[in-house]
């Protein structure tokens, strides 16, 4: 499967657009998380434990979505992009999208 955040991939040509496909998942943070990146907050610096559940959150948004993909034929995902929201005070959504194509 190609993964692309561009409309084109270089050098193969878009033969069939099959349409929209998405994958999403919800995490929500925990108290030691907090804790950490509470004391984190007093000395300054990057707070890795959200940076790792991000990125985590972000390869399993990119993997459902390409199952989506798959499951309608596709080889390819083009113009894909990502989106997140707070669910609650303590959750937030992450969605990958993108079109799901056939390329040659």
């Amino acid at each position: 499967m190609i993964i692309s955040t561009t409309a084109e991939i270089g050098g193969k040509r878009v033969v069939k657009t099959l349409g929209l496909v998405a994958g999403n998942t919800v995490r929500s943070r925990n108290i030691g998380r907090d804790i950490l990146a509470g004391l984190k907050n007093i000395v300054g610096g990057e707070i890795k434990e959200y940076t790792q559940l991000m990125a985590s959150s972000r390869r399993d948004a990119i993997q459902r979505m390409i199952l989506e993909a798959e499951n309608m034929g596709a080889n390819a995902v083009v113009e894909v992009r990502f989106v997140t929201a707070a669910v609650a005070s303590t959750a937030a959504e992450i969605v990958a999208y993108g079109t799901a194509v056939v390329v040659e």
